[in-house]
Order: C-alpha cells, then sequence, then structure tokens
C-alpha cells in the first residue's frame, strides 16, 4: 500500500512525539488481512495501539471525526491479529492521533 506523503509525514510525527515521552515503538504499519495499525508502542506495561490522522488545519472535519465506527472495529480485528503474531499478552490502550498540517502558502 502506498501512502500519500502528508500521512507519511503524520505518522513519523507521531512517533517522534511518542518517544519523546517515554513509549517504546514497538511496531509500525502492521498489515493484516483485517487492516493496517499505525504504530504499535508500550511504556509502564501498557500497549499503546495509536492510529495517526493527519489532516490540513482547514480541514471540514477534524482527524478523530475519520474514525468512525467501521473503522474501530477493523482496529480491534487487526490488533488482536497483531498480538496474535507478535505473542503479546497484555493491557492495551487505543489512542488516536491528530496531527495537523499547516499550509501557509497556496
Amino acid at each position: 500500500m502506498i501512502k500519500n506523503k502528508t500521512g507519511v509525514w503524520g505518522e513519523i510525527y507521531a512517533a517522534r512525539y511518542l518517544r519523546d515521552n517515554g513509549y517504546e515503538v514497538i511496531e509500525r504499519n502492521f498489515v493484516s488481512r483485517f487492516g493496517e495499525l499505525d504504530l504499535v508502542s508500550a511504556k509502564d506495561g501498557i500497549y499503546c495501539v495509536t492510529e495517526v490522522k493527519t489532516r490540513n488545519i482547514k480541514s471540514e472535519i477534524s482527524p478523530k471525526e475519520a474514525v468512525d465506527k467501521g473503522k474501530r472495529e477493523r482496529l480491534e480485528a487487526t490488533t488482536k491479529s497483531f498480538f496474535a503474531y507478535a505473542k503479546i499478552t497484555g493491557r492495551i490502550r487505543f489512542d488516536v492521533c491528530e496531527v495537523f498540517k499547516i499550509i501557509l502558502f497556496e
């Protein structure tokens, strides 16, 4: 799957933010038949599955609004697939990281 530059940029900054705040990023862009996990990280014994949504600051909907019920269901199925594949057990938290791209000149 080829991602757009804005999405890649957002994931890079989200991973940097997590690392800067003490998280260990253990997986990026895990893909299964159910979907994709952008970032999986861990801190203090809790695993964090982070869906990264990047939007132009002028976007009509906020990034978190793009994570609808269907997306949440796919994230849950993909998370189960990842944790079974990686043979990891533990507490899991789901986060949405909103990244805004500011366009200074058009």
